[in-house]
């Protein structure tokens, strides 16, 4: 391969990369966007903590993960970019509606009309990127990607803060969504499709058909997937519960003003996360040239070592305190996406991948998205009569059960991984 082809292959999976992880920004304000905003939404059309853990969390991830699977088929068969822009003008437009809902059936309609857009964005760009980034750099580039979670989340707190202060939360959701579907028409007319199997010259398999019951069964024959799907899982149950009730934390025990939340907790959670997505794809990809073991290794040890801070965090008496405590665990709880993706796509065919992603992200949103803010919902609920704002610390505090779990599955699978891996 001569410079030019070389120089030209890299400038194409760059620009690809930084596109997708634009996609995936979207993806998150988009989603995030009402957790910032569900005060001002709980006031005005009179919600429960458990209406509000529902429509953040579990019935978006049923429609979610039960539509991302069937597009993710769709995805390795046909174009993958094609499924990615009109996924992102669907979530993106009905992110805008969400603004002109007048309770909570038609607000959690429009949820779900985000989540079953979203369904379409994740499991094609894992697969887009695994075909133009080899196995030794695969979970440094899903690791950028992933950073398009944090990076979301900090605009989605920040605007979303800001704006519902200003003008209220019906123009956040408006002034969030329109942008995503502009960004659509770029990603359908400036990236291309790259041929399956780019990365590893054109893999024997790349051109190899797969019915959804080979793949089904490929990933259940894997006793290091099954454990990590878990492990994915319940460290997501950790993140999306302290991102989905912190906000409601400070404001309801800290009595802090909802744009101050929005300023603090994106720098805390965009910053952090991001840091940990990226650290946690490029440090595995260092340290598993010597054992493969550390791409689960590295995520165990990072969810062991935020539990104290967390409880710190949750039983602070001072707004500053649970705000330091908690900057630590954000970057610690991120550890493990990338090298979960990588190992996911590592063990199977790659005509299977976004397939396989999105079986991956079945379980991790079933378990992370649909029970964290619904459980801690619940537990508020249940717990406010005698508790008062206050019950909100143990609904926070569950989660660190989830995370002593999610290190136990991710050290199971360690046992098994070198075993498991094609490639």
């Amino acid at each position: 391969m001569t410079d030019q082809t070389t120089n030209s292959t890299t400038k194409y999976r760059g620009y690809t990369l930084f596109i997708l992880t634009g996609v995936y920004v979207f993806n998150f304000i988009d989603r995030q966007i009402l957790v910032i905003l569900q005060e001002s939404i709980k006031q005005e059309l009179d919600l429960s903590d458990t209406q509000l853990g529902l429509m953040s969390g579990f019935t978006f991830a049923i429609f979610y993960v039960s539509f991302g699977i069937p597009i993710a088929r769709l995805a390795d068969k046909g174009n993958r970019r094609n499924i990615i822009a009109i996924s992102l003008t669907i979530w993106s437009a009905m992110t805008a509606l969400s603004g002109s809902a007048q309770n909570f059936v038609q607000l959690l309609l429009a949820r779900i009309g985000v989540g079953i857009g979203e369904a379409g964005g994740s499991p094609p760009a894992h697969s887009i990127i695994s075909d133009l980034y080899p196995p030794k750099k695969r979970a440094t580039a899903l690791a950028i990607y992933s950073t398009g979670i944090s990076i979301g989340i900090l605009l989605g707190f920040l605007l979303g803060g800001w704006i519902d202060e200003a003008f209220g939360w019906r123009t956040a959701f408006l002034v969030v969504g329109l942008p995503g579907i502009i960004f659509a028409l770029i990603v359908r007319f400036t990236v291309k499709e790259p041929p399956r199997g780019l990365s590893e010259n054109g893999k024997q398999d790349a051109d190899q058909q797969h019915s959804m019951k080979d793949v089904f069964k490929l990933l259940r024959d894997k006793k290091s997937f099954r454990y990590i799907a878990l492990g994915a899982g319940l460290a997501a149950y950790v993140s999306y519960t302290i991102n989905s009730w912190l906000p409601s934390f400070m404001a309801r025990v800290h009595v802090m003003s909802i744009s101050e939340i929005g300023t603090w907790l994106s720098l805390i959670f965009g910053i952090g996360t991001g840091l940990g997505y990226f650290m946690g794809g490029y440090l595995t990809d260092k340290l598993s040239k010597k054992d493969k073991r550390w791409y689960l290794w590295l995520p165990t040890l990072g969810l062991l070592f935020s539990i104290p801070l967390s409880l710190v965090a949750f039983f602070a008496t001072e707004a500053n305190t649970t705000l330091l405590a908690i900057i630590i665990p954000a970057f610690l709880n991120s550890l493990y996406l990338a090298p979960c993706i990588a190992l996911t796509h590592g063990i199977v065919n790659v005509r299977m991948r976004a397939l396989s992603s999105a079986i991956l992200f079945f379980v991790l949103n079933i378990i992370g998205l649909g029970f964290g803010p619904f459980i801690g919902g619940i537990i508020s609920d249940a717990l406010q009569p005698t508790m008062g704002v206050d019950a909100l610390r143990w609904a926070l505090s569950n989660s660190v059960i989830a995370s002593l779990l999610s290190a136990t599955c991710f050290y199971i699978a360690s046992k098994s991984i070198r075993k498991d891996l094609m490639v």
